[in-house]
């Protein structure tokens, strides 16, 4: 393994003593302890316990263990010189049954995490909602169901009262985009349901949720830091034509702007998605009001660029993603194209909304193979690929753009949702058959940016 890039000058320091540095997980993704104490089961366990729905019908039943490793992990962080980290709470571990009885054992587990963190000098950033919703309420709707709307509010506050006094920084939702277009219209993820009848109420009721537990943490919560993330990919027509172009157009609608411009009292893309206008049965008076809130920040989840050709044959948009392995460039094991470019035009992207104030990127990674050398594992092109999309985040940050914090997917490698444990993001690597941690050489390298030093790997 060759030394670090000598080409490669940035510190930390270089982005200011206020910037935020720190790594990004997921409640289902590395908990494990599906069934621990009375905690109720979500619509990943549901959707992992049937057949063919997953790689090889992989599960995160015991995932990383971090239920149980939670100390180690925290500590490995601290070592690690990482000062922010960002998890998310498990909705049915504390609301087995999503509404009603509140598991005193759920409550605890969190305060443990979140005052271990504090111990060991670690900012927690809680997300309120990654995807796990209770399996108890998707058998009545789930998001398509407008009586999400109290079912969340009920489960925010219970959060921002029992953990409001320590932690400072929220998230509402993680990725609305991806879990209403791939669980309620693709069904490729949980709860695995199609269609535009799904699809179009769970958006609107995700939209009127994200401000809903914008307006609880507000009220409850003094001091708070308040945000909520998006999915976002530069779409790029595939060929200089017409069609390509408004293709791409359509793509931007849906997968950058159909979240962010209703909170911002923007309304919907009505206008480039005509179909979105079927969303209006799910609608009453008062709505287009509830769905903004004044977020502290955004974060935008960036890995990639997309380009998009029109296509007669996909409804309702007429646009179809090009795969990069089609294109001839290089790409991660997830198959997304390698361009750190697009992180820079999407924090100028996000930045150019008036109603924004800060952007933070709350999620940036990659999958790629990772090669073990008696007990070390290397992993080079991970390391390119932080420093590359770090680069575009200086410049930007450099050119006067609000980017005021960067977050790695992720800590550890993890149950990766439906690509099951194939695909590996984390600075640390996993053996999950002994859940033995080896910090690879993207963590040493991590670690040694944050603490303004320089390593040979």
């Amino acid at each position: 393994m060759p030394n670090i890039p000598d080409h490669f000058n940035l510190k930390a320091r270089d982005f200011g003593d206020s910037f935020v540095w720190g790594v990004s997980t997921a409640a289902y993704q590395i908990e494990g302890a599906h069934d621990m104490h009375d905690k109720g089961p979500s619509i990943w366990d549901e959707f992992t316990s049937k057949k063919g729905n997953t790689y090889k019908d992989q599960h995160g039943k015991e995932a990383c263990e971090f239920y149980h490793k939670y100390q180690e992990d925290i500590l490995l962080m601290k070592k690690m010189n990482i000062k922010h980290f960002r998890f998310s709470l498990s909705w049915s571990r504390i609301m087995p049954k999503g509404t009603g009885s509140i598991s005193t054992k759920g409550i605890e587990f969190y305060n443990e995490v979140i005052n271990f963190c504090l111990k060991c000098g670690l900012t927690p950033w809680v997300t309120l909602y990654h995807w796990d919703l209770p399996h108890a309420l998707e058998e009545k709707g789930g998001w398509t169901n407008r009586d999400i709307l109290g079912w969340f509010e009920d489960y925010v506050t219970i959060c921002a009262k029992s953990f409001g006094d320590r932690v400072k920084n929220w998230m509402v939702l993680n990725e609305p985009m991806v879990f209403t277009g791939a669980g309620y219209f693709l069904g490729v993820h949980a709860p695995g349901k199609k269609g535009l009848r799904n699809f179009l109420p769970s958006v609107h009721h995700a939209v009127l949720c994200q401000a809903a537990g914008g307006r609880i943490l507000r009220n409850l919560v003094s001091n708070a830091n308040i945000g909520t993330t998006f999915s976002c990919s530069q779409i790029t027509p595939y060929r200089n034509n017409r069609r390509d172009h408004m293709a791409a157009d359509r793509a931007d609608a849906m997968l950058n702007r159909l979240f962010i411009e209703p909170s911002l009292g923007m309304g919907y893309p009505w206008e480039t998605i005509p179909v979105l206008k079927q969303m209006q049965p799910y609608m009453v008076s008062g709505d287009a009001e509830r769905s903004v809130f004044e977020f502290d920040f955004i974060g935008i989840q960036n890995y990639t660029r997309e380009k998009v050709k029109h296509s007669f044959f996909v409804p309702y948009i007429m646009a179809r993603i090009v795969k990069a392995s089609r294109r001839k460039v290089k790409t991660t094991l997830m198959d997304w194209e390698v361009y750190p470019p697009s992180i820079y035009n999407m924090i100028k992207r996000f930045n150019g909304y008036p109603g924004v104030k800060k952007v933070i990127i709350t999620e940036n990674g990659a999958a790629f193979v990772d090669k073990i050398e008696e007990g070390i594992v290397y992993d080079k092109e991970r390391l390119s690929y932080l420093q590359a999309y770090l680069k575009q985040v200086h410049k930007a940050q450099r050119e006067g753009w609000k980017v005021d914090g960067y977050f790695v997917w992720t800590f550890t490698d993890n149950f990766e949702w439906a690509e099951g444990y194939y695909p590996r993001f984390g600075l640390v690597y996993v053996d999950f058959e002994n859940q033995q941690r080896i910090v690879k050489s993207s963590g040493k390298w991590f670690s040694a940016f944050l603490a303004y030093k320089k390593i040979d790997l």
